[in-house]
């Protein structure tokens, strides 16, 4: 992007859009590789997401066995203003899985702690709960009709920004 003003805005606007989230929407792939599509509360840590997900559910098995995935942060739908064109950002990530009892584990359920309390703890202590943290190689904000962005790089804001235009095109008509 040129406007070195406007890609501050849009980033600050990405950032602020997930720390007002509580939670994303996941797809992952299964052991047959078919999309699994699932939720999850995170946390934001440096320039990447955590989440704390049981053995119990799907997409923590997927993780474990594919950890190319994609992840969905949007405005609730009953808060939108255009229910077509919410606010939104997708991420292509690399899943890490963080093994208990190290650093990146106690920082990680830290993260997660602050945003969503004592709750943590104890799902933290349960043999079955698994720490990844979630990296961005790259993805896209949408802020409206003609208004989305490629989110370049390994940042949850891009380490570039650039401006997707084109698509949106007038059906013709055809005569009967």
């Amino acid at each position: 992007m040129n406007n070195q003003g406007l890609e501050k805005e849009i980033r600050d606007e990405i950032l602020h859009l997930i720390h007002d989230r509580q939670s994303l929407m996941l797809s992952s792939l299964d052991q047959d590789g078919l999309p699994y599509a699932s939720y999850a509360p995170f946390a934001v840590g440096d320039n990447c997401l955590y989440i704390l997900i049981s053995d119990i559910a799907v997409h923590a098995k997927n993780l474990q066995l594919h950890p190319q995935a994609s992840v969905l942060i949007i405005e609730d739908e009953n808060t939108a203003a255009e229910l077509f064109a919410r606010l939104r950002v997708q991420y292509r990530i690399s899943a890490e899985l963080i093994p208990p009892d190290s650093d990146d584990w106690s920082e990680g359920i830290a993260c997660l702690q602050e945003r969503h309390g004592e709750r943590i703890r104890s799902l933290s202590q349960l043999g079955d709960f698994r720490l990844f943290r979630l990296h961005p190689e790259g993805g896209r904000y949408v802020k409206g009709f003609g208004k989305a962005y490629r989110i370049e790089g390994g940042s949850l804001a891009g380490n570039g920004l650039s401006h997707l235009k084109g698509g949106h095109i007038r059906r013709r008509r055809t005569s009967k």
